[in-house]
């Protein structure tokens, strides 16, 4: 129920700055009103706040109506009469898995971006509504998503360069130089001391509380424990660079390499579990990602493949060529099963099916639309409308300032963050 309890509180934060009152205070006639504004996807989730919520959507019968007004628009849910006429039913969580691959393939697409760095950043990532971002000059930023407001700043240490990060609700971990860093959320830091000579360049870096794993470029994935400080596993994965890694719930984690394999491994095992080979001519493994719903695998290649594995059988079921360049980052959202997305060097944002590899969408950067101040002023945001491209489009006769290349994007619901390897970071969404 995790995803419907944030999905509700956001609902509720939805109303709350449309009706600045206090909502505790309203009776049900009032919230009556206030209800038949929203549309089906808030009305699910507004039902699962609170119990005197629910009744009251309940009772008045908004879901079966909202239900048959999106099913006469040609919505593709629901898709049974059962659904329109005991809504109730409903499986909140498939329910906005379907409502998130709709935004992506039809909704209008609105994107706003801001200057993030002063000089360049190249990497993202997003979680419950806060984006960090990083990699290109010397401090790393946490931002608000919907207010564009820098929350926290966070200096690197000496003169190393930052690599890789992730983060979560107390820390943020990041591989800079040859250690790992990791800065509490109340600005204390604390640095793993390494000897000099023993951790070779690392390239990636992801972890697991209380393991974080580092992708060398000897071949090797090293597994740290992050509170001992100590180096509990070498595990010789490759026999180039370690280029991406993907962790799983289960403690085995993927990792990819210049080579073009994709390896499985146990952080309890000097020797991977498996080996997962592309085509000849799909080029080096530049990106991966895990779906822990499906155990299915995906990979992005610097020759425009994506590939998918069923982990299961431990083999390939497909293999794409969705760009003419490098796919530099895949996603999708944790629990979703149907659609991801992919972007890379030229610039195209696109969604593609799981299960075939088929390309659904291509979206561009269309015209700019107008530029506002937010954050007290301080924060300069660009809003553009993106724009949709047939799939047979020749890439070089779309306009490169509509399609700054992708360097890393980070996915949540009906939105998509990208960064460029420039100053800007770009926010889609998607809006029925």
């Amino acid at each position: 129920m995790g995803i419907t309890e944030t999905a509700g509180e956001s609902s509720a934060r939805k109303i709350r700055r449309r009706f600045p009152i206090t909502i505790e205070s309203l009776d049900a006639d009032i919230l009556c009103i206030i209800f038949s504004f929203l549309d089906l996807f808030d009305l699910v989730h507004c039902s699962v706040v609170c119990n005197p919520w629910n009744a009251v959507i309940k009772r008045l019968k908004l879901l079966q109506a909202s239900c048959r007004k999106m099913h006469q628009l040609g919505s593709d849910f629901p898709s049974s009469s059962r659904s329109l006429e005991r809504p109730a039913e409903i499986d909140v969580e498939d329910f906005a898995m379907k409502h998130h691959k709709m935004g992506l393939l039809r909704g209008r697409i609105d994107i706003e971006r801001w200057e993030a760095h002063s000089h360049r950043v190249s990497q993202c990532r997003m979680k419950k509504g806060l984006l960090l971002t990083g990699v290109g000059d010397k401090v790393m930023r946490l931002w608000s998503l919907n207010s564009y407001k820098c929350m926290e700043e966070y200096s690197l240490p000496d003169a190393a360069s930052l690599i890789d990060f992730d983060f979560d609700e107390s820390k943020i971990v990041g591989l800079v130089g040859t250690r790992i860093s990791i800065w509490r959320r109340n600005g204390q830091r604390s640095v793993f001391p390494s000897r000099e000579g023993t951790f070779p360049k690392g390239l990636c870096m992801r972890y697991i509380d209380p393991e974080a794993i580092v992708g060398c470029e000897d071949g090797t994935a090293r597994v740290f424990d992050m509170y001992s400080k100590t180096c509990s596993q070498i595990i010789r994965t490759h026999g180039g660079p370690v280029t991406c890694l993907s962790l799983s719930d289960n403690q085995l984690f993927l990792s990819g390499s210049s080579l073009g394999r994709v390896t499985v491994s146990d952080p309890l095992s000097d020797q991977p579990v498996a080996t997962l080979k592309s085509t000849i001519t799909a080029g080096g493994i530049q990106t991966i990602c895990f779906n822990q719903s499906s155990n299915l695998a995906f990979s992005g290649t610097t020759a425009g493949y994506v590939s998918c594995w069923d982990l299961r059988k431990m083999r390939r079921l497909w293999e794409t060529r969705v760009s003419p360049n490098v796919v530099y980052s895949i996603q999708h959202l944790r629990n979703d099963a149907s659609v991801m997305v992919a972007g890379g060097i030229d610039g195209v944002l696109r969604v593609i099916d799981q299960k075939s590899g088929r390309v659904l969408s291509s979206c561009i950067m269309g015209e700019k639309v107008s530029t506002t101040l937010r954050s007290n002023n301080q924060v300069v945001v660009e809003k553009r409308r993106g724009k949709r491209v047939p799939q047979d489009i020749e890439i070089d006769k779309i306009e490169k300032k509509t399609r700054p290349q992708i360097s890393c994007l980070a996915m949540g619901m009906k939105k998509i963050v990208t960064a460029h390897s420039g100053k800007f970071i770009s926010v889609w969404k998607f809006n029925l």
